[in-house]
């Protein structure tokens, strides 16, 4: 029967991670209104940088090669580590949490959702990256405490996130609600963001 795509998924993890850090919504918008200034849209190159892929199945593991061929080092986080990534270059190697929130500048969250991953994004965690750090989220919308990631982005501890799931999606993902005022004061803080991109799940959504 049919079945996600892990490498659409990973991809669309990317693409989040690239328009939010090279302000491509942006940069198009203005450019339809003619306007070529590039005042405000400086990105950092992901080339040399560290991603922390939280949780390494199989579309934690597309991602891995995916950074890899942007040239990162790449810090894996699984309960049950696949040593295979390791040894064919996949995942430079694994570590803790606290090792990987410390070290990486680009966080993608792929891990299941449990007790123990329930809200794993928040305040103490977030306080524990780098500053500026990328957070993408193309899992489960309940990985992150959307309170918390609203906080870290005022404070610039967030520098960028990329969102294709929010933890509470279900009245509004897969609908038009563009004639109806968002009465989710969380979702639309999130959405007033410029250095937050969303999605409304649909990063499996390929042919």
């Amino acid at each position: 029967m049919p079945a996600y795509s892990p490498e659409a998924i990973a991809e669309h993890a990317m693409a989040l991670a690239l328009a939010a850090n090279r302000r491509i919504c942006k940069g198009y918008n203005r450019v339809r209104e003619n306007n070529f200034s590039l005042t405000g849209l400086v990105g950092e190159t992901l080339h040399g940088k560290t991603a922390g892929i939280v949780g390494t199945g199989r579309i934690g593991a597309a991602l891995c090669r995916i950074c890899k061929g942007f040239g990162m080092t790449v810090l894996g986080s699984d309960l049950y580590p696949n040593q295979e990534l390791v040894a064919t270059g996949v995942v430079d190697r694994y570590v803790d949490y606290d090792e990987l929130y410390a070290n990486a500048d680009f966080i993608s969250l792929h891990a299941f959702l449990n007790d123990e991953s329930h809200h794993m994004i928040n305040d103490e965690s977030i306080a524990k990256m780098k500053k500026g750090v990328m957070i993408i989220n193309t899992g489960r919308g309940r990985l992150i405490n959307s309170e918390d990631l609203i906080e870290g982005l005022k404070t610039k501890q967030v520098g960028f996130a990329g969102l294709d799931v929010y933890e509470e999606e279900e009245p509004y993902f897969y609908k038009d609600k563009s004639d109806k005022i968002i009465d989710d004061d969380t979702l639309a803080r999130l959405l007033s963001f410029n250095n937050v991109i969303m999605t409304s799940h649909q990063a499996f959504f390929t042919a």
